[in-house]
């Protein structure tokens, strides 16, 4: 049988690097969307070292059509996808008084928009056990006004998921947003390995169990 898959939307060197390296360790191959060659570069070599074949594409996922069409290769030469890890969000330092209504529209198209983007290209070479994450913040609840479109777009993509999941349920496929209710670090309970082990956790939870929000609080 073929190796499982999963697509990495939003790929770079934080936590989804570790959701891809963590994968690739429990015998995924992946495929990789990003915005810097240079870091995709180093994923893939990390990713081959590993044991995975590694597929991936430098690609703004803001632009529709080339998201979708990077989404679609992927998912035609594998002939499947069984988990899509949605990482994307802009961080802009400005407070609601300096935000403009295009900036806040500019951030919600990365940040919520991008990921129908990603499930409707995804969905076709989805079965049921197929699996949905996101990676989650606890901006959606306690916004900083000194970021105030990161918060809109972590409540958004949080919603989301909830009716994707609720869309997909009857067909096995389940979506979940992990929320990391704490700040990354590079050590103690809030590295990206251990948020990507919390994902992995929330993937390969049974449907039994299964809910579309799962808190990660270290």
């Amino acid at each position: 049988m073929s190796r499982p898959v999963i697509v990495v939307v939003g790929a770079g060197p934080g936590v989804s690097g570790s959701v891809a390296r963590r994968f690739a360790d429990e015998g995924y191959d992946v495929g990789l969307l990003g915005q810097e060659q240079q870091v995709l570069d180093q994923l893939v070599t990390d990713l081959g070292a590993r044991g995975a074949t590694v597929g991936h594409a430098c690609v703004d996922v803001t632009d529709e059509q080339a998201a979708r069409d990077a989404v679609r290769r992927f998912g035609e030469h594998t002939g499947h996808i069984d988990v899509l890890h949605f990482n994307p969000s802009a961080f802009r330092e400005k407070d609601p008084l300096a935000l403009t209504v295009a900036e806040l529209v500019e951030d919600v198209a990365l940040g919520v928009g991008a990921l129908l983007t990603a499930v409707q290209a995804a969905r076709p070479f989805m079965s049921a056990g197929g699996r949905i994450s996101v990676t989650g913040s606890m901006a959606a609840d306690e916004p900083s006004e000194r970021a105030a479109s990161l918060g809109v777009q972590k409540a958004g993509v949080r919603n989301l998921v909830h009716s994707i999941d609720k869309t997909l349920a009857g067909d096995g496929i389940r979506a979940v947003s992990v929320t990391v209710r704490g700040a990354l670090a590079r050590e103690g309970a809030f590295t990206p390995d251990r948020v990507a082990d919390a994902i992995w956790d929330a993937v390969a939870t049974d449907d039994a169990h299964w809910r579309s929000e799962v808190p990660y609080s270290g």
